[in-house]
Order: C-alpha cells, then sequence, then structure tokens
C-alpha cells in the first residue's frame, strides 16, 4: 500500500524527515518496506528555464526550421534550432540547456545534447509542453508571461510538486490502516508516546447541505445480511472534465491514474479516508430507482473491463429496476457508470459484508481497490460522513449542486466491541510492567474508550474499524505496538528447558530417506493439500463422503482437502510430462484428511512415482525402461534404510494398481506400491505406464519407534550359494517358493532369491522357469560339500513334492 507524505501531513502537520516518520511507522507495526520519490513533472523539469528570445531567422539549410538567439539570463545568450511553427522573437519560452535530462511519454529518459543541426549549432532545446510532462499538445513550443525574468527556474513557475511515497506492508488484520487517515492515526498515537502532541485533522463537511430535492433516487435493500449498512445522495449540473492538477498528483504519487474529476474524487476519499465509493449515471437508472439484491445463478453481467460474467446466486448486485449495474464492493457495470455525457450522478457509500466480497472478488477473479477494503472490512460508521466529505469534493472539482437528501439505511447495526483487561495478564504477556497510567494513555491515544477502571484492569469498548482487537490479547498487542518494543527490556538471565529426547524423531527420518531418495535421483515435491473434490471418484476405496470442503475455496478445483496423495503426484507427473520431461522420479512427504463417522482424521503418508527411463539418458548407459521390480528395489532400500525387515508380502488390494504389492509387519500395512491404472492416467492425460508407492507413514513410524535393533558379528566364515533352475506351473508364487524353503532348512538357509523368470518357446503350456539362489551359512564352521549337497537335495525335494517342480 501506497501513502503520499504530503497526503499525510493534511491530517498530521509534522515537519520530520520520511526517514524518521518511517522509522516510527515500522515501530508501530505499518512496516515501510521502501521509500520513494515522487514528482508531478518527471525530472522535476531541472535544468529548464525561461529564455527570452532576442533573434528568430530562417535556418539556412532547413525550410521548416529557425534560427534563434535565445537570452538565458546572466549575460548568456546561446543559438538554437528550433522546429516549431510559432516560435518568433520576442517571445519568453521555456528551454532545457544542454545536460537537462528530459522524459518521452513512456517515461524513458534522454537528454540534451551540444550538437548541430543542419550545419548550424544548437545549445539547448525551445520546448513544448508534452516535451516538459506538462500535457499533451504539441502544436508548438509554450509561450510564457512576458514578465518572466530569463533564467527563472520553470519548476518554481509552474509549481511542480515534489512528494516522498512511503511504500507500506499492510498486514491483513489492519484494516484500519488501509487509508491516509489509518495512517495519520496510527502515527499520532505513536507521537504522543515521544512527548509529541499533534492534533488529527479530519476533513470538515459542514459545507454540506441539500441545495434542492429535484432528483430522488428511491432505495430498497433487500439483502440487509449482505449490505449492513447503504448511503447515499444524487448530484446534478455536473461537468466531466479532467481533474485539477492537485488532485491529479495526490492520486500519481500513490500510482492511481486519473480519469475524471468524478471518479478522481471517489478514488481520492477511498484513499483519503479508507471508504470505497461508487458514482452511477442517475440518467441510466431505470425508474430512479436503486435495489440491493442477489440474482439468480447464470445472470449475465458486462462489467467496466468488457467481460461478460456469469453471476453466482451469492453476489450482491446493485440494481435498478430492471437490470444490474454493479458488482456491490467488487466492480461496476459497464453502461451505468460516469462518462463524459454525464451531469447527474447517484453517489453510494455503503459497508458490505466481508466475507460476502470476499467470495465474489474471488469467484470472478477480480481485486479491485475497492474489494481490497471491503472484504477487510471497513468502518462501518463513517459511511455517511465519507459520502458527505465525497459530494463536497465533487461539487468543488465539477460544479453541480446536491440534489436530494442522503440516503441512510441502516438496519442491522455493527456495534462495538466490549472487553476487559487484566493489568496482571499484561504484565504477564508482555513480560515487563507498564505504568498503568500509560497504559490509559495508549488507549485513549488509539481512540479506545475506557469505561471503567478498578485495581485489577479496565473496561473499554473497541471501535467497530478495529475489527483485528476483540480479545484481551488484541488489546494487549495494542499497547505493545505502541509502547514500542525495543523500549521491552531483556533480563541477563538465561533459561532454558531440556526437552525429552524422542526415539524417533519424525524430521530427521524424513531427511534420512529424503537424502537416500535425492542420491538415486529423485526430486521432492510439495503438492497442495487442497484439491479437486471429484478425485475421489478415480479411487473404489475413496468415498465423496469422506471429503472435509472448504468454507470459502478458492476455486471448484482447490474445495476439498486430500483423501489421496496419488492426485497431486499425477498433476506434477501430467505437467513436466506435457512439458518434454519424460522421465519423472518424484517423492512427497505429506497427510491426506478424512471426514469418517467417528470424527475427522489426519494420516501421514510418504509417496513415491516413478514413469519413464530410470536413468538419465547417456552415451555411456543403455536406457532402461522403469519397471516394477526397479520400484519394488527402491521400496525394500527404504525399508532396509530404516532398520524394517521380514515384511509380510501379499498381493495389493489398492483399486487404482493393476499390478501391485502391499508390504505389512504385524499386521500392519506399511506400503502399497505397483503399476497405476489406465484410466486413472487418462484422467490426467498420461499415456506413459507409471508406478506408484504409498507408505503409511504413521505405522513406519510406529514401528521403527517400537523396533528393538540386536547387533550381531560378522561371521568368520564363508557363505556358499547355490543355485536352482525349475520348471512351475504358471501359477506358483516367488513367496510360496520362499516360504517353504524356509521351513525346510531353518538353520543354515539365510536368503532365497529369484534372479530370472522365463516363460515362452521351449516350453511346455502352462509352465514357466525360475532360477533361484539360494544362500548357506553356518556361523560355527565351515560348510562342507556333503552337507551342501544334503541341504538342496532336501529343498528339491520339497519343491517337487509340493509345487510339481523339474530341475532343468
Amino acid at each position: 500500500m501506497k501513502i503520499s507524505y504530503n497526503w499525510l501531513k493534511q491530517f498530521v502537520n509534522l515537519d520530520w524527515d520520511a526517514q524518521k516518520t518511517g522509522e516510527l511507522l515500522t515501530d508501530l507495526g505499518l512496516e515501510i518496506e521502501g521509500i520513494t520519490n515522487f514528482t508531478s513533472v518527471p525530472g522535476g523539469m531541472k535544468g529548464v528555464i525561461v529564455g527570452h528570445v532576442l533573434e528568430c531567422e530562417p535556418h539556412p539549410n532547413a525550410d521548416r526550421l529557425q534560427l534563434t538567439k535565445v537570452d538565458l539570463g546572466n549575460g548568456q545568450t546561446v543559438q538554437i534550432v528550433c522546429g516549431a511553427p510559432n516560435v518568433a522573437k520576442g517571445q519568453k519560452v521555456p528551454v532545457a540547456t544542454v545536460g537537462t535530462t528530459l522524459y518521452d511519454e513512456k517515461g524513458i529518459p534522454w537528454e540534451i545534447k551540444k550538437g548541430k543541426i543542419r550545419g548550424e549549432e544548437s545549445m539547448g532545446m525551445i520546448c513544448a509542453e508534452d516535451e516538459l510532462g506538462l500535457g499533451k499538445s504539441h502544436d508548438g513550443i509554450m509561450i510564457l508571461d512576458q514578465a518572466l525574468e530569463p533564467g527563472t527556474p520553470c519548476a518554481s513557475i509552474f509549481e511542480v510538486e515534489n512528494d516522498i511515497v512511503f511504500e507500506i506492508g499492510l498486514t491483513p488484520n489492519r484494516a484500519d490502516a488501509m487509508s491516509h487517515w489509518g495512517v495519520a492515526r496510527d502515527l499520532r498515537a505513536g507521537l504522543l508516546r515521544q512527548d509529541i502532541s499533534l492534533e488529527l485533522i479530519t476533513p470538515s463537511t459542514s459545507n454540506f447541505h441539500t441545495d434542492s430535492r429535484s432528483l430522488k433516487i428511491d432505495v430498497e435493500v433487500k439483502d440487509t445480511e449482505r449490505a449492513p449498512r447503504y448511503c447515499g445522495v444524487t448530484l446534478s449540473g455536473l461537468k466531466v472534465e479532467a481533474s485539477p492538477a492537485w488532485l491529479q498528483n495526490r492520486l500519481k504519487a500513490i500510482g492511481v491514474s486519473p480519469i475524471n474529476n468524478i471518479v478522481d474524487a471517489t478514488n481520492y476519499v477511498l484513499h483519503e479516508l479508507g471508504q470505497p465509493l461508487h458514482a452511477f449515471d442517475a440518467v441510466k437508472i431505470t425508474k430512479n430507482k436503486v435495489e440491493v439484491k442477489t440474482l439468480p445463478a447464470g445472470t449475465k453481467f458486462i462489467t467496466l473491463d468488457g467481460v461478460e460474467r456469469e453471476l453466482h446466486e451469492e453476489d450482491l448486485m446493485i440494481c435498478d429496476a430492471e437490470k444490474p449495474m454493479c458488482i456491490a464492493g467488487v466492480f461496476g457495470g459497464e453502461h451505468s457508470g460516469v462518462t463524459q455525457s454525464t451531469t447527474s450522478i447517484f453517489l453510494e457509500s455503503a459497508y458490505f459484508n466481508p466475507v460476502s466480497v470476499r467470495k465474489t472478488a474471488k469467484r470472478h477473479g477480480l481485486n479491485t481497490d475497492a474489494s481490497f477494503r471491503f472484504e477487510r472490512g471497513i468502518d462501518p460508521k463513517i459511511c455517511d460522513y465519507a459520502l458527505r466529505r465525497a459530494a463536497i469534493l465533487i461539487q468543488e472539482v465539477a460544479g453541480g449542486e446536491i440534489t436530494s437528501e442522503v440516503i441512510d439505511i441502516y438496519q442491522n447495526k455493527i456495534e462495538d466491541h466490549q472487553v476487559f483487561l487484566n493489568f496482571e495478564n499484561t504484565t504477564k504477556l508482555i513480560g515487563q510492567e507498564i505504568p498503568k497510567e500509560t497504559i490509559k494513555d495508549i488507549l485513549s491515544s488509539l481512540e479506545i474508550k475506557i469505561n471503567n477502571v478498578t485495581e485489577s484492569g479496565l473496561g473499554m469498548t473497541i471501535p467497530a474499524y478495529r475489527n483485528d482487537v476483540t480479545r484481551e490479547a488484541d488489546v494487549i498487542e495494542e499497547i505493545l505496538r505502541v509502547y514500542g518494543y525495543n523500549n521491552i527490556h531483556f533480563t541477563e538471565k538465561l533459561n532454558a528447558s531440556i526437552a525429552a529426547n524422542l526415539k524417533v524423531e519424525d524430521h530427521l527420518v524424513q531427511n534420512k530417506i529424503g537424502g537416500l531418495l535425492t542420491s538415486l535421483g529423485f526430486h521432492e515435491m510439495l503438492a497442495n493439500s487442497l484439491t479437486n473434490p471429484s478425485y475421489v471418484a478415480l479411487a473404489e476405496n475413496l468415498k465423496s463422503e469422506h471429503n472435509i470442503m472448504m468454507l470459502n475455496p478458492l476455486s471448484k478445483e482447490l474445495s476439498a482437502m486430500r483423501q489421496s496423495m496419488l492426485f497431486g503426484a499425477l498433476e506434477a507427473l501430467s505437467y513436466n510430462q506435457n512439458r518434454k520431461m519424460p522421465n519423472v522420479k518424484l517423492f512427497e512427504f505429506g497427510k491426506t484428511y478424512h471426514n469418517f463417522t467417528g470424527g475427522r482424521e489426519e494420516h501421514k503418508h510418504m509417496s513415491l512415482l516413478v514413469s519413464g527411463n530410470s536413468v538419465a539418458d547417456s552415451w555411456a548407459s543403455v536406457q532402461k525402461t522403469t519397471t516394477f521390480f526397479y520400484l519394488k528395489g527402491i521400496v525394500i532400500s527404504i525399508l532396509e534404510r530404516l532398520g524394517i525387515s521380514e515384511t509380510v508380502e501379499k498381493q495389493s488390494k489398492n483399486p487404482v494398481l493393476t499390478e501391485g504389492i502391499a508390504l505389512s509387519k504385524d499386521k500392519k500395512i506399511l506400503v502399497e506400491f505397483g503399476v497405476l491404472k489406465k484410466q486413472v492416467l487418462k484422467a490426467f492425460d498420461v499415456e506413459a505406464e507409471t508406478l506408484y508407492a504409498d507408505f503409511n507413514w504413521d505405522a513406519i513410524l510406529a514401528e521403527i519407534s517400537s523396533a528393538t535393533f540386536h547387533v550381531a558379528p560378522i561371521s568368520k566364515f564363508p557363505k556358499v550359494k547355490r543355485d536352482f533352475a525349475l520348471l512351475l506351473d504358471e501359477g506358483v508364487s516367488f513367496s510360496a517358493l520362499q516360504e517353504a524353503a524356509f521351513a525346510t532348512e531353518k538353520q543354515l538357509l539365510k536368503d532365497v532369491n529369484l534372479f530370472d523368470v522365463y516363460i515362452g518357446k521351449n516350453l511346455p503350456e502352462g509352465k514357466k522357469s525360475y532360477a533361484l539362489s539360494f544362500t548357506l551359512l553356518d556361523e560355527r564352521k565351515t560348510l562342507t560339500d556333503k552337507q551342501i549337497d544334503k541341504i538342496m537335495k532336501k529343498l528339491q525335494n520339497r519343491f517337487e513334492t509340493d509345487f510339481g517342480a523339474q530341475l532343468r
């Protein structure tokens, strides 16, 4: 938010330099993010002076140029080549001397240099008004008053205004400071703490009076909940034209482009007092009636920017007897605003419900100065005052007269807040005792009324415009920021407590696994916890009734808390693959949210998503498409890194997986992984095969928290490996073979591994070939061939008996 220092001084007559004022505002909580200079004329006309044309003759080498001799004062006479048709001897003219910087219409600077034009020396430039930034005319040079002395700086003649602009990083809770008046209130409170007592000067409305009652507009507020207060008045006999320079300069200083005197006056009051206003062309109001109401969903409405918008049934509208004219508190309509032909207006000043305005603005993707203020909460008590202030200002800049009484519909009055402040709680929260008289002085300077004083505390009335101060803690914060955080003393004693050391700290475990995954080429992602509620239809295990819906969603696509980590990962995959990034390996830590019958629940997860090639393109490696077994290896690596072993492998029942495995321990599923179904991928326009793993992070943390680790020495005796190539029925699984092997040899068999699978020609129909390796180890001695052969024979017999296996 931009605040003009010159404008601010109209409220608080302060002679401090800008830097010092900015420091005080920052201490008060209105952080100054930057201080810039503003001048009403680019460059401030530095180097532009009054010149007296002594001679003016045709250029010897050009028909349309004139050769002039110009007196610049102090006995200095220079020759200037001029192309203006109206230059003549004896004129007083503005001259940009050599070295002066001027600015073109786009604000690009250019320097006046000594040079030759068609062979004749030129030592400056006689300027037109557009070249000086004083207007748009380029018909000829400016002719100045003959009484001016040569050498007089033009900046003093045209009253160039120089200003300083504060850029305030306004926090959302400080709705009271969204204007120059609001900032001035805070500044005055801060100055009082420094024993500087200045009057807060507010614009007077004593000159407001109704000139006639010739233009009455009837107002009916049909939705008093969304429009608690609505004021209006009519003005007639107006002349729409450009605003006076002082008004334009005020708006330009804070980055607002002047439009015309009527609109500029409403914008001026908005930034002056923080009250948005809207001016309707009274002639365009059908049957002289204004209705404040909602319209049926789907109603078409064209806004000021020429865009046709489809209204929602909760959008509050300002209508006449036949049609909508304005989206209340957000944006005006194309056919009801002020134009050059406007002679009479209906001026609106209202308080609209902040939640209603915010929803409407977000729904239509609009962010205006008015909605910025309405959705944060303006002062409901100044609607009438701001209306009168604006009416007087419009009369000042556009003439005319006030042609109706002020309409003020205020059925649902917004009351001030009542709060009790306990002195003991204040000391505890601040950490230092502040004198009671000082507290009372600070509260009074913030326009907080003290109703009663006791030994224990204060009873107060908080003005309605301070909608962020509703609790005792809020009042204490107000006291502290005005008293000054820098004035709170710190004790030299350092107190510290030793926190209980958890056996497993989640963030450390996440860092450990994140480091492992990044070393394997994965990238960490962070998806939005808000998602599209329709995604649950893609998975049979997710139910729409379990969605936790947002009360005020930014959009329909972000209106529900996610029930699965999958869909955010698929959005990221689709985004990358659509931008020629086919090889994607992502992981994410996060939560899912569920509205179950027994209550709402949050579950921690870690997800992996892999698509494309497993390694980056390189001349040194062969491209390999990511496979199910690649992902399985990653999953096993993660579990091993966490110290989790001896998991039970079963087929996954997750409906989004076409081929999947679930690994569990103690009957708790730790992770499910596999190949995603094509219909799920199709919903995100993904064609490539994609693999996904979903870790139940809560279960994993519980497992590693309760796990007991045993350290065993490395065996000094060698391991022995033997292989079997088995011909099996296609229905036999590796897990069944593995389980049977360990049941057959419980002591010396340490590991069973499947290293080759073959199905194809040269094998009987319905058969497959498995190549298994077996690792044997005796911790007490070296195994002999006789022992090894005996064990392998036992395994062979078991496989032949239980599975009908044949050695190949």
